[in-house]
């Protein structure tokens, strides 16, 4: 007689249908992410060109809406659901965010291994340098494409797009390049935000690994001697 208990829980239809959209977008995140970098950094591209990268991207922005349409319709929730999935509604709204739906299919990728490859503490800065890379890029695409024309813009380059965006990321701000348009700064803000946050996890696990690695060298005890005792204590 077989225990029911036992049985793994028959996977939902929200369930099913993510696992089967991870793939198509991170293809759509990576479309998206090409298609913005050509039309902004391909400055004597042909209007025909022009046109056809602003239809794959928006053929990009299409697959995330249908794919976030489609699961807050399987969940069965209204409101709950944005509330649940707040990272995907702002995704949706953000084209700056979207490229990070790469590490998400990354992340996906690993979980259904049966065992992952790198430790937690390495898959979390990992997916924390990932996140940067793209953000940052994106950052810089997002930002050049709004400065480069400006009047009395320090940003003319992409190159400077570039050093802005890892100056900001790292929360450094040296001040030498800084953007002057509303949308400049309104990405400058998104910038500094995320910077922030990935900045405190990779400080956050890298410091638990380390107390991770002196706790195993130390064989478990806590620091004073055996037995947690300080030394000379009777």
């Amino acid at each position: 007689m077989t225990d029911d208990s036992a049985r793994p829980a028959p996977e939902g239809a929200e369930s099913r249908w993510e696992r089967r959209a991870e793939a198509p977008l991170a293809v759509a995140s990576l479309l998206f992410l090409a298609a913005y970098a050509v039309r902004v950094l391909a400055h004597g591209l042909p209007p025909a060109w022009r046109a056809a990268c602003l239809v794959l991207a928006l053929a990009a922005w299409a697959v995330f809406a249908v794919d976030y349409a489609v699961r807050w319709r399987l969940s069965g929730q209204r409101l709950g659901f944005v509330r649940g999935h707040l990272l995907d509604t702002v995704v949706l709204a953000l084209p700056l965010l979207r490229p990070l739906r790469v590490v998400r299919f990354y992340d996906a990728v690993q979980r259904h291994r049966a065992r992952p490859r790198l430790a937690l503490y390495a898959r979390v800065m990992l997916y924390a340098g990932l996140s940067v890379l793209l953000l940052g890029f994106a950052g810089a695409l997002a930002v050049y494409h709004q400065e480069h024309t400006a009047p009395g813009a320090t940003i003319r380059t992409f190159g400077d797009a570039v050093w802005w965006t890892c100056a900001t990321l790292a929360t450094v701000g040296y001040g030498d390049v800084a953007p002057v348009t509303p949308l400049g700064r309104l990405v400058a803000v998104g910038l500094m935000g995320c910077g922030l946050a990935l900045l405190g996890t990779v400080t956050g696990s890298f410091s638990s690994w380390l107390l991770q690695v002196f706790a195993r060298e130390d064989g478990g005890r806590p620091p004073g001697g055996p037995g947690g005792a300080p030394p000379g204590a009777s």
